[in-house]
């Protein structure tokens, strides 16, 4: 993916709206991708922590809106243990996620899973998942 980055691509808006749900800055990472070498579920998602981070910086979360990253994250704080800036990265992955379910999208659809499906799952399980993927 190329990225040219002008002053017509930076949302500042999106920035706000980032910083807004998360209480954190995402203008404060180094780009160091300790987040990534520490986050156990980046084999699993389609973009690295550092690269949300780094497009966050400038706004372009438009360019990550098929993204899986944020829905894989396991939110399990390693990654905001080991920054250097002190940056909570899970808060910023939730952020992402509130931006997605805020517009009504679910991620997944609770009555298109199969009964048997249901059945099979521990009902604490479903019940975290329908909490952080559905609106």
């Amino acid at each position: 993916m190329t990225l040219t980055i002008t002053a017509q691509t930076i949302s500042i808006r999106s920035i706000e709206q980032l910083q807004e749900l998360s209480g954190e800055n995402v203008k404060l990472c180094m780009q160091c991708a300790t987040c990534t070498g520490m986050c156990p579920m980046t084999a699993e998602m389609d973009h690295s922590p550092r690269k949300v981070m780094h497009l966050a910086q400038f706004g372009m979360l438009d360019r990550l809106s098929d993204s899986n990253t944020w829905w894989k994250c396991a939110s399990c704080h390693a990654c905001t243990v080991k920054c250097p800036r002190g940056i909570d990265i899970a808060k910023v992955m939730e952020a992402l996620r509130q931006r997605v379910l805020r517009t009504n999208k679910n991620y997944i659809e609770p009555s298109a899973l199969p009964a048997e499906r249901i059945a099979e799952l521990p009902q604490i399980a479903m019940v975290a998942a329908f909490r952080k993927l559905t609106s």
